[in-house]
């Protein structure tokens, strides 16, 4: 026993360890668009690249092949967006580096920091062009205009908005309105002489340096501090992040709430739009709002139809996020300096693959199944199209008009109980001077019957009475001896009788009360 015990005291105590946490998605959603998003993979997930500290903010270059830029710690990394490995360094900050910027042609970029100064480099030599020194206090956001190449504005912590001329290094005008840390902005895509600034104060204001120079034209009320801020593709609309609420403003309605999203349990930190292809497919078509938070989420909004449409957890608070314009990379910077940066796992060889394979099964005219295809067959570009007209379905007195069997489509309309179809044979027969022929040939008691019947309901209406007046006293005139001699046939000629008598006298009362009303009508226009 006591050997036991001794054994028992000398065993090594053993400690489960945990498996490193990797992002993870729901993957009980198997919609296209969760697939779609889904699909950005990095090529070494065991082994994310990993920086010196806190990834505050990324961006893309607008120009191919998009190379993208991290700042952390007192560096820029800049990043090739086709293999996602680091490619060079920008290290001349004195302090925290906290945005970059790239240029519309991609070639220089901006770059703050928290001494107050923005750096213009030149990304082939990697040298500074130009200094900016204005704001007294750390610059948290700096962004080129869309197109405009001699521009940027910046904002920081001192409250208030620049406007640069890049060239001279001098600041054209100060935006001032914010009450507290301005700390994030974007240019508008449909003016480069217009963008938005957010702020801790709760404000979100619209510049444009064209009507002001000093105030803004519109001012919104975010509710809380915000924290990143964009236009939408379209420029009509604004998002921004404050709190854990992602919102969606209408710029153009005069900064009306749209819609606001809250599916974060904590501080939203950035937020960017992606594109994704119609019932997720490759190519970019449909526009969503991206948004990262302290709580390791990233949530996919369909600002269109106001829904959530993909959700993915990451081990760690997240602050940064970016999304190339050709919709093939996506990086999402975390605060513990990890680069989550994935590509869109497109195979290389499908279009090679289908395109061979197309050409195998192409038919040219040497084949014999080229003259055997069916009518499925799709045409293939360069091929003559032979349009076959599309034959119209007649009616059967259309069909009987056709063939000059002018009674029978006379009687086939009449059987039809369609006004329309039977004035319509009618004037078409008296086109043909055959009316009154079809009614000489009318020989049993019913067609006859057919026919005053017809005339009984519709001689009265305005809208026929035209032609039916006229034929009604011819067709009494032509059969008269066929009435006479037929019981039903004299019952519907009384019918006939009644009825015009009636409109006689509707009509003779409505010419009284026309003369009645006519003298005072003139006297009145007198007045």
């Amino acid at each position: 026993m006591a050997e036991e015990s001794d054994q028992q005291t000398t065993m090594p105590k053993s400690f489960p360890v945990k498996p490193k946490l990797k992002p993870t998605s729901r993957k009980s959603t198997t919609t296209p668009e969760s697939k779609y998003w889904r699909s950005f993979k990095s090529p070494d997930p065991q082994n994310p690249k990993t920086l010196i500290s806190s990834i505050t903010s990324l961006s893309f270059s607008p120009a191919a092949p998009h190379d993208f830029a991290a700042t952390h710690s007192a560096t820029v990394s800049i990043f090739s967006a086709a293999t996602l490995e680091h490619k060079s360094t920008l290290s001349a900050f004195t302090d925290t580096a906290t945005s970059a910027s790239y240029r519309s042609d991609g070639r220089l970029l901006a770059a703050g920091s928290y001494s107050g100064k923005i750096q213009v480099f030149d990304l082939k030599t990697r040298s500074i062009l130009r200094h900016l020194r204005s704001h007294t206090r750390p610059v948290h956001f700096v962004k080129y205009p869309l197109a405009d190449k001699l521009h940027l504005y910046s904002g920081g912590d001192d409250s208030i908005v620049k406007y640069w001329d890049v060239a001279t290094e001098t600041v054209v005008s100060d935006l001032i309105g914010h009450k507290d840390y301005v700390r994030c902005g974007d240019g508008c895509p449909a003016s480069d002489d217009m963008f938005v600034t957010g702020s801790y104060d709760h404000g979100i204001r619209v510049w444009d340096v064209r009507v002001s120079r000093t105030s803004s034209v519109m001012e919104v009320n975010h509710g809380k501090p915000v924290e990143d801020v964009i236009y939408l593709p379209s420029g009509g609309l604004i998002a921004t992040a404050g709190g854990n609420t992602v919102k969606i403003w209408d710029v153009i309605g005069g900064g009306r709430l749209v819609h606001s999203m809250e599916s974060h349990n904590k501080t939203v930190t950035s937020i960017c739009v992606g594109k994704v292809g119609r019932e997720g497919g490759e190519g970019g078509e449909e526009n969503r709002v991206l948004s990262v938070s302290l709580d390791g989420y990233m949530k996919v909004f369909d600002y269109s139809r106001f829904k959530i449409t993909h959700s993915m957890r990451f081990p760690t608070a997240l602050l940064s996020i970016a999304f190339s314009p050709d919709s093939s990379t996506r990086v999402i910077g975390s605060s513990n300096g990890v680069l989550y940066a994935g590509k869109r796992s497109v195979k290389e060889n499908v279009g090679s693959e289908v395109a061979e394979e197309t050409k195998k099964q192409a038919l040219r005219p040497s084949y014999f199944r080229y003259f055997h295809r069916s009518q499925n067959e799709k045409p293939s570009e360069g091929d003559y199209l032979v349009m076959r007209k599309k034959k119209v379905k007649l009616t059967g007195h259309d069909k009987l008009l056709k063939k000059f069997r002018h009674k029978e489509a006379l009687v086939s309309a009449l059987r039809g109980k369609n006004p329309e179809n039977v004035v319509a044979v009618m004037e078409e027969l008296v086109a043909r001077k055959k009316l009154l022929k079809c009614v000489q040939n009318l020989e049993t008691e019913e067609e006859l019957g057919l026919l005053l019947g017809f005339l009984q309901r519709y001689t009265t209406v305005p809208r026929y009475a035209g032609l039916l007046i006229g034929f009604s006293k011819k067709v009494v005139e032509m059969r008269a001896e066929d009435f006479s001699a037929s019981e039903a046939l004299r019952v519907h000629i009384r019918n006939l009788k009644r009825a015009v008598e009636e409109e006689v006298r509707i009509q003779q009362s409505l010419q009284e009360i026309q003369g009645i009303i006519s003298p005072l009508l003139r006297i009145a226009g007198r007045r």
